[in-house]
């Protein structure tokens, strides 16, 4: 009984996700190769690219990144299997809330304490030392980093990429981290890789429970404001500015 439950069990996907054919929910052997070898030219290959054209050939990386956000974008509105507005005006509910800032609460105070006690000079650096800036990206960054972020890590991951897992949750999680830790290699810092794979992981799984873009948004964007007001942000800077 059990494993024909788990058989059974509607595979992953999206809030926007529409009911889709059963060679889509339930991809042959053919067809989850190639979806493998697609998620890893977009999700492997990709960054280590965007990396070489930071780093290499000095390209400001949001001259890098539009093209490739407005791609995937493009792609939800074209599937026909999925609708961007059901995915837009979910939401969700108070206790799902509670849950992002009691969890915020707990783990952003603890990151503070320790930027302050091990790492005094750069405590508060950006607000007190340039806080014109540090306003900036408090405004900016939750719009134009994380809302692409998300759609992207998120939103079509799980669309696309979902019905690999079956119903195996946990594999769709922990796949999602990595490759979300994995992206920030443009960075060039294994600091931003493994701090990324965590919130990746606490990401994925909220929209595992919640199926809720707003609130990955929020708790991405919470955790985001949070590294660049303690003095982590050069961790997530690549300089290409400044170059040359």
């Amino acid at each position: 009984m059990a494993a024909e439950a788990v058989q059974t069990s509607p595979p992953l996907g999206a809030r926007g996700s529409l009911p889709r054919d059963r060679d889509i929910t339930h991809p042959t052997n053919a067809r989850r190769i190639r979806l493998l070898i697609e998620l890893g030219l977009f999700f492997l290959v990709a960054p280590m690219l965007i990396r070489e054209a930071i780093f290499t050939w000095r390209i400001p990386l949001p001259v890098v990144l539009q093209p490739l956000l407005l791609g995937f974008i493009a792609y939800m509105l074209w599937d026909p299997t999925f609708k961007l507005r059901r995915e837009l005006s979910h939401r969700y509910p108070l206790p799902t809330l509670v849950g992002i800032l009691g969890t915020f609460a707990f783990i952003g105070g603890a990151v503070a304490l320790w930027v302050a006690i091990e790492l005094p000079h750069r405590f508060l650096a950006l607000p007190r030392g340039n806080w014109p800036v540090w306003l900036a990206i408090m405004i900016l960054y939750p719009l134009l980093s994380v809302i692409p972020q998300e759609l992207i890590y998120r939103t079509f991951f799980y669309h696309r990429y979902g019905p690999l897992f079956g119903s195996s949750r946990w594999l769709a999680i922990l796949t999602n981290g990595l490759l979300f830790g994995f992206a920030h290699v443009i960075f060039g810092s294994f600091v931003s890789i493994v701090l990324t794979a965590f919130l990746g992981f606490l990401l994925a799984w909220r929209y595992d429970e919640t199926r809720a873009l707003w609130a990955v948004w929020l708790e991405h964007s919470l955790y985001g404001c949070l590294i660049f007001t303690v003095g982590l942000g050069h961790y997530f800077f690549t300089g290409v500015a400044r170059m040359g």
